[in-house]
């Protein structure tokens, strides 16, 4: 079994930078999408007539359907082969995104958004397992890093792309630029990536899959519209005890499984525990960020579509040039200093997104934004590098999901956290159309900003801190 594992993984080796350049274009339709959504979700909110705690729901259920079955797909990876997974993700996601395209109304476009997730989940569980065994570990760094190359550039032309887009055309097409790019993913990645090492007589947990998806659904329900419901009302402490015994049911049936879903050994690895956390709440304050910005820029200084993209275009443009940098320099001094030092210049940048008020210009938006760019990418490749090394060969599939899984949990906690802090501080936020805001809901709305940004900046600190207790300063072999 080794002599075959070595075998497969030697001839990886030498098509690596094909493999890579593959599975970039497969991962670059998920971002894109992602910051594309963002960036025109006022366009389509005024479109449809409908109120920001409805809007929320178009992010939120994309992040929310990738989340709760991202482990199952990682899984499914080790068992059965990353390619298999990867290709069937591209082509379900090619499809629904035509689907989004069509939707007739909000909630038809939240329901297909649903779907949307179910496909990308399938993609973004494995990318990162296919990129890792294609590379030799001295040049792991550098590969996740240029790897990160197709998410800072679908982050960075996201923006842009969806603002001029929505501008001359309609926001349906920004869903329908992506049938183009999955076919062309779909049947350049079918040649070149290779079939990966299939782990003949596994069996899928699937006491451990239903579980886990109970627990993340009801958790991530709880925590984005336990605001509108109320936190002590019986549906949202239905959901949070659904929650708490699911949660407790999963890891009773993984600590008893002879083949379990998910490995809860690889949490006892000290690397991989605290370098999870990071990448979760990193992504909690990134999406804050993501999530709030576009509403400031055209509702409080009433920029035109496409200059709210220009200008959300600032933090992955950033992270585009240091991401790569970033992880190249991990692999030969470590990856504790540069994760560190990320996260601390994102938390000042969070501080500074604070400070913004009706006066600001665009340059005052663009420059504190690209500092949470600089940071998330001095941040991002050394620790998915600590997180992708720190595992065994036959668990990198689960390890990729887990990550993946960590990212989008984030990215729903982010929205709920920023979404809560903003309800509270501005109620009117919450059920006023902001077309129409007076000066003083305005003003209202500036200070649940102020607020939301500031819990962004703690939980970004809070992520400084975990990333020192996670990772070797040694390079990780």
């Amino acid at each position: 079994m080794s002599d075959t594992i070595e075998s497969a993984t030697k001839k990886e080796f030498e098509h690596k930078w094909v493999i890579l350049a593959a599975v970039m274009l497969g991962t670059f339709m998920t971002p894109l999408d992602g910051s594309i959504v963002n960036t025109v979700l006022p366009s389509i909110t005024t479109f449809f007539n409908a109120d920001i705690s409805i809007a929320q729901w178009v992010p939120t259920v994309y992040l929310l359907t990738i989340s709760c079955l991202i482990l199952l797909y990682g899984r499914l990876g080790d068992m059965l082969g990353y390619k298999r997974i990867f290709l069937y993700g591209l082509a379900a996601f090619t499809v629904t995104s035509m689907l989004c395209g069509f939707s007739q109304s909000m909630w038809m476009l939240i329901a297909f958004r649903a779907l949307q997730g179910l496909a990308a989940g399938m993609v973004m569980a494995v990318g990162l397992a296919i990129v890792t065994a294609a590379f030799p570990p001295t040049e792991r760094g550098r590969a996740i890093g240029i790897y990160a190359i197709s998410i800072a550039v679908a982050l960075g032309l996201g923006p842009t792309l969806g603002g001029i887009i929505a501008e001359h055309l309609s926001w349906r097409y920004v869903f329908f630029i992506n049938i183009p790019i999955g076919i062309a993913a779909l049947v350049w990645g079918s040649r070149v990536i290779p079939q990966g090492i299939r782990n003949p007589g596994q069996r899928l947990d699937w006491y451990g899959a239903l579980t886990v998806l109970a627990f993340l659904l009801s958790l991530l329900l709880y925590a984005n519209r336990g605001e509108d419901w109320g936190w002590l009302s019986p549906v949202s402490l239905s959901l949070l005890a659904i929650a708490l015994l699911s949660g407790a049911l999963f890891i009773w049936i993984e600590r008893r499984s002879a083949q379990p879903m998910l490995n809860l050994a690889l949490f006892r690895n000290r690397v991989f525990s605290f370098a999870s956390l990071s990448a979760l709440l990193s992504f909690m304050s990134l999406y804050a960020v993501v999530f709030l910005t576009p509403f400031y820029l055209m509702f409080v200084l009433h920029y035109s579509v496409l200059t709210v993209g220009l200008i959300m275009a600032a933090s992955p443009i950033v992270t585009l040039f240091v991401a790569p940098l970033s992880g190249a320099v991990s692999d030969r001094i470590g990856t504790r200093g540069l994760a560190f030092f990320g996260m601390c210049i994102c938390t000042l940048g969070l501080l500074f997104m604070s400070g913004l008020d009706a006066s600001a210009n665009s340059f005052d938006v663009a420059w504190r934004i690209a500092i949470c760019g600089l940071g998330m990418g001095m941040f991002q490749s050394p620790n998915n590098s600590a997180i992708m090394g720190s595992v065994p060969v036959f668990h990198r599939g689960i390890a990729s999901g887990i990550l993946a899984a960590m990212r989008n949990v984030g990215m729903v906690l982010g929205i709920a956290v920023a979404g809560a802090v903003l309800y509270n501080v501005a109620p009117i936020a919450a059920s006023g159309q902001p077309g129409s805001f007076t000066s003083a809901e305005i003003q209202e709305f500036l200070s649940g900003l102020h607020w939301a940004y500031i819990s962004g900046a703690v939980i970004t600190g809070a992520a400084a801190l975990t990333t020192l207790a996670s990772v070797s300063w040694r390079r990780q072999a």
